[in-house]
């Protein structure tokens, strides 16, 4: 077993919003958040999340452990929607306004949500199906906050132990699954990263991963919880990356995350910008959720300033942990100057600890592959409205809560942990978690001519799906999928089969 002070002291029991309220006071006059020529400073924030949240109580009568879902592109309105929702002491539940309109209403009927807090642009997905409140609708209106109002957000009754957040992650049965965490679990989580100096309050982060990645969170609500600024990238932002560089650059960004495959596509565009040094200020680069290329450490050794390595400003990490864990529980500082032919995944970080067992549920030896098991300040609340599944992939050891996370990984003699694979048929793609199972469910949803479908991946980005039918074409299918799965989870492409090949058996 290894171990990082998984049973320290909890630092707090505030809750999410009493750590940004704190802040508020702390810095008032400072950004909290930014977009293009937007932005809000901590006290301005406060003003309009309290707006929202008056208006939460008041005239929606949503109450502490309500789930009010949020359907908004990346905007101001975004963040004090979040930040609005925790201060009720509700459950905030994200759902991607990329997403298909089937899917949507699918997950907002699964949390039995009483509302979807929505805004302009987004104001038409939901008509008349849920009910819903336009965010920029509220704010136009310039109410203030009484002081009996402020009374009544003065004692909201949730504490550090109450659900925060909800996000679904993918099931292998082919309904997504509703992850729950505690406000505990993202409090401990940000004070493992502050205590490993990844973040502080000094950071500029940029804000680009879509609301259904859980690093979105990291991205909002890490810094404004320890007094950092959050700039927004525009809603079609990361596709852009002569913009994103311009962000990087003019808004002086000292930190931000992404997974390898956008690193490696910024390298190469970088690559034709000759004296583009839109790295340098970069203090903290994390990368996670796909393995880390050794082809990536030489590209990326291109546009990092020699000098900053070493004086220890530019650091770049590999982070690794499923979602159920809270952002990643286990880090790996990658050394620059070294070119291995592999990448571990590192070490758990402060708060938590890992096993890794058997098949018969034993520790095995180093060197030994093994299933990671993953306990500590992180670990989930569960699966909700699913204790089947929660049961499942919890398991308690000496008092513990250990969640099961599939991957297969190995513990060298250098105290390193490196993945190995899975022991299961998830796969990993550009970063998200998918079980093919989902996306073979909606394949045989198409159509009842379709007797058999099986989902493989193919190299590093795609999606293959082999159909069994008689009488089925590939457009009918993507049109299909398209219509009720995230874009991520579409097959790139359809290979249809009168006939399956079979095995002996």
């Amino acid at each position: 077993m290894k171990s990082n002070d998984s049973h320290r002291p909890l630092s707090t029991d505030e809750t999410i919003s009493q750590r940004f309220c704190e802040k508020a006071s702390s810095y008032s006059q400072k950004v909290a958040v930014d977009l293009d020529e937007q932005s809000l400073t901590y006290s301005e924030l406060l003003v309009y999340t309290q707006q929202l949240a008056v208006v939460l109580i008041d005239t929606h009568g949503v109450k502490e452990g309500d789930i009010v879902c949020q359907c908004v592109e990346r905007s101001l309105s975004m963040v004090i929607g979040i930040m609005a929702i925790e201060m009720v002491g509700a459950v905030y539940c994200p759902l991607s306004p990329q997403d298909p309109l089937h899917r949507l209403h699918t997950l907002v009927e699964q949390t039995n949500s009483r509302l979807v807090l929505v805004h302009t642009f987004t104001r038409e997905t939901f008509d008349g199906h849920h009910a819903t409140l336009d965010i920029d609708q509220v704010l136009n209106m310039n109410s203030g906050v009484s002081d009996s109002d402020w009374d009544c957000l003065s004692h909201i009754a949730v504490n550090y132990e109450s659900i925060a957040y909800i996000l679904f992650t993918s099931g292998s049965t082919g309904t997504p699954k509703a992850a729950q965490f505690r406000h505990r679990n993202f409090i401990e989580w940000t004070r493992s990263f502050v205590e490993m100096g990844i973040f502080n309050d000094s950071d500029t982060v940029v804000q680009s991963a879509r609301c259904s990645f859980d690093i979105h969170l990291e991205e909002i609500l890490g810094p404004l919880i320890v007094g950092g600024t959050v700039v927004l990238l525009n809603p079609k932002g990361v596709m852009d990356l002569a913009y994103f560089i311009d962000v990087l650059v003019h808004k002086q960004i000292t930190y931000f995350i992404c997974v390898p495959s956008f690193l490696t596509a910024l390298c190469i565009y970088l690559d034709t910008r000759v004296g583009d040094r839109c790295l340098d200020g970069v203090r903290s680069l994390c990368c996670g959720g796909e393995p880390f290329p050794t082809k990536l450490i030489q590209r990326l050794n291109k546009h990092l300033s020699s000098t900053m390595e070493s004086r220890g400003r530019c650091r770049v990490w590999n982070n690794y942990g499923p979602a159920e864990t809270t952002i990643a529980c286990i880090i790996h500082r990658i050394d620059m100057s070294c070119e291995d032919s592999r990448t571990a995944i590192g070490t758990v970080i402060p708060g938590y600890r890992c096993m890794i067992v058997d098949e018969f549920s034993q520790p095995v030896t180093v060197g030994e592959v093994g299933e990671l098991l993953v306990g500590g300040v992180g670990v989930f609340a569960g699966y909700l409205g699913r204790k089947d599944l929660t049961d499942k992939a919890l398991v308690d050891i000496d008092g513990q809560l250990f969640y099961r996370t599939g991957d297969l990984v190995r513990l060298e003699r250098d105290d390193l942990l490196y993945y190995v694979g899975r022991k299961d048929h998830q796969i990993k793609l550009r970063g998200q978690r998918l079980e093919p199972g989902e996306i073979e469910r909606c394949v045989l949803e198409a159509s009842s001519l379709i007797t058999s479908c099986v989902v493989v991946k193919w190299g590093d980005d795609h999606l293959v799906a082999y159909v069994q039918s008689d009488d089925i074409n590939e457009k009918e299918l993507r049109k299909h999928c398209e219509s009720h799965l995230p874009s991520y989870m579409v097959p790139s492409l359809f290979i249809v089969l009168k006939q399956l090949p079979l095995n002996a058996n």
